[in-house]
């Protein structure tokens, strides 16, 4: 690549020494490395789904406060009446939104580690200092270095993911409650996977002045609409809302989403066969010599194996593809996640794996 002089005199050296994010490209492998629903929509709600995309008027500029998918995220979502909700393309945007309304000189982002790798990278894109905290060996909260580094750091935000991202487990309930009872600033409890756990923080948001609750919609099989809401007091809300991009939840999301919300029955059977089928993968993966399956909160499930790198090379050669965490190192080391799917998907990737350990 061609040397630009102008590169290392104005770009920030934290920005040059990253790695940009990377999604590599599954081909036509089965593709379970990202945790999406494998489920569409049935035929005859698709019918209706586009019917109701042929009202969008994409020459105008869409209701830029949502106001009827936020309507019907309340409804479907059992959102409390008297808290406010906030839209993100994506959850990564309200991260961002967060920290950069938080971002005062000194401020510090803290998170237990490993989790959600984009808490680091946006207050690292926010330049904001970040507290990292090791979790246990068996991925708990390390609740003396927790309490510890609160002290130290003083952080303006905690973020908690429950359950956690990529371990799966669900911190104790009792762990999250003292961590919000003892930051000095703001806790965001993140239930990006709320559907497959079954328990929320949400109705403790009017418990604590400093507790918001961050959700998406991408695990519950809409990964493709790129939505992600924040439940919590106007207090909060109306000062990260300032910070927001205008427009940022674009006509297509908005109808798709609130459509898709009206039947959200569907996806919470979608998410039911989806846990069953976590139980019996779960299973099948303790019954593999050599395999060391962590219990699971989400839709996705952690082991540990030996020789990770060859494994996860192999059953790319077997057309699976899952997520190599083995690189990050530490208490990820010889680690891979996969993601729970059909059975017909599971089968094939507990097919390959036996094949590639054999």
């Amino acid at each position: 690549m061609k040397q630009n002089p102008y590169i290392e005199k104005l770009v920030r050296d934290e920005v040059r020494a990253l790695s940009a994010y990377h999604v590599p490209d599954p081909g036509d492998a089965i593709k379970l490395d990202a945790m999406e629903n494998p489920y569409q929509f049935p035929p005859q709600l698709v019918e209706q789904w586009l019917a109701v995309l042929k009202t969008a008027d994409l020459n105008r500029y869409p209701d830029p406060s949502a106001k009827a998918l936020k309507q019907q995220l309340r409804s479907a979502m059992n959102i409390p009446a008297n808290m406010e909700l906030l839209l993100g393309n994506g959850s990564d945007e309200i991260i961002q939104m967060i920290i950069m309304a938080l971002a005062k000189p000194g401020a510090v982002v803290m998170a237990p580690e490993p989790t959600f790798v984009m808490y680091r990278m946006i207050a690292t894109f926010c330049n904001v200092a970040y507290a990292g905290v090791p979790l246990n060996d068996d991925f708990s909260l390390d609740m003396p270095d927790m309490c510890t580094a609160i002290t130290e750091h003083a952080p303006a935000v905690i973020f908690l993911a429950w359950p956690n991202n990529p371990t799966g487990n669900l911190f104790a309930e009792s762990d999250v409650i003292e961590i919000i009872e003892k930051a000095p600033g703001l806790v965001v409890v993140d239930e990006a996977y709320t559907s497959f756990a079954e328990v929320s923080f949400m109705d403790r948001l009017e418990q604590y002045d400093n507790l918001v609750v961050m959700r998406t919609v991408s695990k519950s099989g809409l990964a493709g609409l790129r939505l992600g809401y924040l439940a919590g007091s106007d207090a909060w809300l109306n000062e990260f809302d300032k910070v927001r991009m205008p427009y940022n939840i674009n006509v297509l999301t908005q109808l798709s989403a609130k459509f898709a919300l009206e039947h959200v029955d569907v996806l919470d059977a979608q998410a039911a066969k989806l846990r069953e089928a976590r139980s019996e993968l779960m299973q099948a993966l303790d019954s593999i010599g050599g395999v060391t399956a962590f219990d699971s909160a989400a839709n996705f499930i952690l082991f540990r194996i030996n020789y990770a790198d060859d494994v996860f090379a192999c059953l790319k050669q077997h057309n699976v593809l899952i997520k190599n965490l083995n690189p990050a190192g530490g208490a990820l080391a010889n680690c891979l996640r996969v993601t729970v799917s059909t059975p017909e998907e599971n089968k094939a990737f507990l097919y390959a794996l036996r094949a590639c350990i054999e």
